[in-house]
């Protein structure tokens, strides 16, 4: 099986990253989600090819001490989230 996800635009608002910050969230968010949807299979997600205009996910809390690697973990959580509400 093969899947495809691609994310034209992420909009993370009061959060500001250096750009090596930007690679790591970016990094993190790419192994979670993957992770994430062979651990809890695709049916999770649905199986059907789909376009998604627009994704919400479940609300993230970050913390002043919230690293990129956090904050991707908790995004990556959230759009799968919102994927398995789709």
């Amino acid at each position: 099986m093969r899947i495809n996800l691609h994310i034209e635009r992420l909009v993370l608002d009061g959060v500001s990253l250096e750009r090596r910050q930007q690679a790591r969230l970016i990094a993190t968010i790419e192994s979670e989600i993957g992770r994430l949807l062979v651990s809890q299979g695709v049916g999770s997600v649905g199986q059907s090819s789909r376009h998604v205009r627009a994704l919400k996910g479940p609300t993230i809390s970050i913390g002043n001490d919230s690293g990129p690697r956090e904050l991707g973990l908790q995004i990556s959580r959230s759009v799968c989230g919102g994927m398995s509400r789709g």
